[in-house]
């Protein structure tokens, strides 16, 4: 994750585009502009913590367009949609797609600040939640098939001499393959345990 915040403005409006970029200058915030959603797109390599400002109506991709763009991609890059067409399917649609908020056009500076840094602060908690899943399934992909068989039973509260039984092997073999699943998933307690293997598959 990047130290600096960085807000990537998408407008085809100059104006428009100029106006989000002297408010973030005023308030000494990292910015990057973009012309088209596809230029953005084509320069964008994943950088967070970050807020996407976008105008819906442009002349090719929309911004809601960009937005399931993004979401198809699996980037969850907090959204800010500015437009001057905000009827009931528009707004829909962009909170629908993941957008923290929609304003209407031209948006007054302290509402559009608000937004952004509404924007760059749930960015920096999303992206921080989903380092920490990463890292979670990394260590549950290190397990070998037969602990990931022993980890499952565990999870499910079957005793050792149970899982001994149906896997047809000693519960000294249990013992230690339990002791290796708790081990590479760092977990402390059966507890711990259980919501390391509930928080990567309610991710899922």
């Amino acid at each position: 994750m990047n130290d600096t915040p960085t807000v990537y403005i998408v407008d085809d409006d100059d104006a428009s585009r100029e106006s989000v970029e002297m408010l973030l200058a005023e308030m000494k915030v990292a910015y990057q502009s973009f012309e088209s959603a596809e230029a953005f797109l084509e320069s964008y390599q994943g950088e967070r913590p970050g807020c996407l400002v976008t105008d819906v109506r442009m002349l090719e991709m929309s911004g809601l367009e960009l937005q399931e763009e993004l979401q198809r991609r699996g980037v969850t890059l907090s959204v800010v949609v500015v437009t001057g067409y905000a009827d009931t399917p528009v707004i829909v649609r962009a909170i629908k797609a993941g957008a923290v908020t929609l304003l209407q056009k031209p948006a007054r500076n302290h509402e559009l600040w608000d937004a952004i840094r509404e924007g760059l602060a749930k960015d920096v908690e999303n992206y921080e939640q989903e380092l920490e899943l990463r890292e979670l399934q990394s260590r549950i992909d290190s397990l070998t098939p037969a602990e990931s068989e022993v980890l499952d039973m565990i999870v499910d509260g079957i005793p050792n001499k149970t899982i001994a039984s149906r896997l047809d092997i000693s519960v000294r073999t249990v013992e230690v393959r339990r002791q290796h699943v708790f081990s590479k998933l760092k977990a402390d307690s059966l507890a711990e345990l259980v919501k390391i293997v509930m928080k990567t598959k309610n991710s899922s």
